[in-house]
């Protein structure tokens, strides 16, 4: 393996379209095989739920809005209890996400919405979900592909940094990215695609000190290197279930696939406060 980055740099700049695609498809299935679990990390029951929790996750973190959804949703359970919520309450509520004035506003808009132009259904198109307010391309994504099955890419800040770093597009526009990385996978790896690379950016590719000696696609990407390699050192760096300590979380998500969310949420609510911020980094 390469001490830097620099040799696979210049090849990933010289690789043909081809080549392109089979890499960025062994990198999704190396994801898959170590991320067997991957899963929305927004916790939500219906279409509805999963829509206010992305708006709501703008500027922060999955673990801080699951960590005031249950208490917005049990006062406010649809878009016609939430249209007609004081705005001050919902400000106090949602206040731990930051932004907390100007995310009221949207998700009571949008709230609204729904209920004028929709009947009270959140849209299951593009189109529809894009004309609420507060709503963009990225949240419409992870609306229509983790609850309604529609596929669809999710451009978040993890999922951009990755994709550059593989080399699967130099743009920093979301729709660029959305738009370059899905000519290289079926629309049917859409959904998972984007969770299993935003697992492994909040896991192990992190923003500013990537765990390169811990990564299961190091050989296969040019941005080897940027990070630390030495892999005792880059194990240390590891978060959530990859994190040392918490091997029994992750053999139950192993075991469990299927319930590896609620295994989650269960391990995340069980942590002192001191320990539940360091799921709130990077």
């Amino acid at each position: 393996m390469p001490s830097s980055s620099t040799g696979r740099s210049n090849a990933a700049l010289s690789e043909t379209p081809l080549a392109r695609t089979r890499r960025a498809r062994k990198i999704n299935r190396v994801l898959a095989e170590k991320y067997p679990y991957a899963h929305a990390e927004l916790d939500f029951t219906n279409p509805f739920q999963l829509l206010v929790a992305t708006v709501l996750s703008a500027q922060t973190t999955d673990v801080r809005v699951n960590q005031v959804t249950p208490l917005l949703f049990a006062r406010y359970p649809n878009a016609i209890a939430l249209a007609e919520a004081d705005p001050a309450v919902v400000e106090d509520i949602i206040r731990p996400t930051g932004f907390f004035r100007a995310k009221a506003k949207s998700v009571i808009a949008l709230s609204t919405s729904i209920v004028d132009q929709f009947d009270g259904d959140v849209p299951d198109t593009v189109a529809g979900l894009i004309s609420l307010a507060g709503v963009g391309r990225k949240t419409a994504n992870v609306v229509l592909g983790n609850a309604f099955g529609i596929p669809g890419i999710t451009v978040d800040t993890h999922f951009g940094r990755l994709a550059r770093r593989f080399g699967w597009t130099e743009s920093t526009d979301p729709v660029v990215v959305e738009r370059e990385v899905g000519e290289l996978f079926p629309p049917s790896e859409w959904t998972m695609l984007s969770h299993r690379v935003v697992f492994h950016g909040r896991r192990i590719c992190h923003a500013r000190k990537p765990a390169c000696g811990a990564c299961p696609v190091a050989t296969l990407c040019p941005s080897y290197g940027e990070g630390e390699t030495d892999p005792v050192k880059a194990a240390k760096l590891l978060k959530y279930e990859l994190a040392p300590g918490q091997e029994a979380l992750l053999n139950s998500m192993l075991a469990d696939t299927g319930g590896a969310a609620a295994l989650r949420q269960e391990a995340q609510r069980a942590l002192p406060i001191q320990r539940r911020q360091a799921f709130l980094e990077d």
